[in-house]
């Protein structure tokens, strides 16, 4: 739970030093490697359909996304990263990846090693 709290921490400030909201920085980790449809995004950040729209709708509005229907079916609408939203994304992780890095600072090798170890085995959305 420590380093879920820790975790969280950091994330909620580099959110805000950016003008995100957490949900927002989720997001834009998301779209980093993929173009996934606005249901799938739903899913991912365990959120209501309903509440997907207004999120996207104000990354759009930053020019951070864009939506575009899938070519495999007509109803459905895929999110993806602008340039913009990806360089920001990039910034991000860089940041958060220092952060990490400074609150592990006094951890011993071993420690490190298992806490990233752990971290790497755990599934991706």
């Amino acid at each position: 739970m420590q380093v879920s709290f820790a975790v969280q921490v950091v994330l909620t400030r580099v959110a805000a030093q950016q003008d995100l909201s957490l949900t927002q920085l989720r997001l834009l980790g998301i779209l980093r490697d993929r173009t996934p449809s606005m249901a799938a995004i739903a899913d991912f950040l365990e959120l209501d359909r309903s509440s997907i729209t207004g999120l996207i709708d104000r990354a759009e509005r930053r020019g951070l996304v864009a939506r575009r229907p899938s070519p495999s079916d007509a109803r459905v609408t895929l999110v993806e990263a602008t340039a913009v939203g990806l360089e920001l994304a990039s910034r991000i992780g860089a940041e958060v990846g220092a952060s990490i890095e400074q609150l592990l600072a006094g951890s011993s090798a071993t420690a490190r090693a298992s806490i990233e170890k752990l971290a790497a085995s755990l599934p991706q959305p």
